[in-house]
């Protein structure tokens, strides 16, 4: 590489160490927001609840893991 193999070689485990720390740091914050979106759904009433459910958006989120899904 013309001598710059230290440093492009260098740059490159640089940037996969960040990208995988911000995906560690993202995923942690998705499973905990999760869970707090499962605690207050939960503790809704019998008819909020069902009202609540018929949204596209809490099926998909009650229904399944959403980090699982990244």
């Amino acid at each position: 590489m013309n001598g710059y193999g230290l440093f492009v070689w260098s740059s490159f485990a640089f940037t996969l160490t960040n990208f995988f720390g911000l995906y560690v740091i993202i995923n942690r914050q998705l499973i905990k927001e999760n869970k707090k979106f499962e605690l207050k759904f939960n503790q809704l009433e019998k008819n909020k609840y069902t009202e609540a459910y018929k949204q596209r958006t809490n099926q998909v989120l009650v229904s399944s893991n959403a980090a699982q899904k990244i």
